[in-house]
């Protein structure tokens, strides 16, 4: 059950950011990535799951500021993210 609902996480956090275009340079604070999500999953510790496996098979880029941790999309796994959401966006 915990690992279909980190799947899914996992899935609206990468769609949500090829959406918006994240990739390398263009990044958004980490606090942001659960907004969207229902308010039953959003207060659950696997989002934060979510986000550090993410960030640990390389799919998102951390970028430390002053101001807070920054995250955007690892272009050299492009293929594998838009795998993984199962949907290929054109732009």
């Amino acid at each position: 059950m915990d690992e279909e609902i980190k799947k899914e996480i996992k899935r609206f956090i990468l769609r949500k950011m090829l959406r918006h275009r994240f990739w390398m340079h263009k990044h958004t604070s980490i606090h942001n990535l659960a907004k969207g999500l229902p308010d039953n999953l959003r207060s659950r510790k696997e989002v934060k799951k979510s986000i550090d496996e993410l960030l640990k098979n390389n799919f998102l880029l951390s970028k430390p500021t002053n101001y807070g941790l920054e995250v955007s999309l690892n272009v050299k796994k492009k293929k594998e993210i838009e795998d993984f959401v199962g949907e290929i966006f054109k732009f």
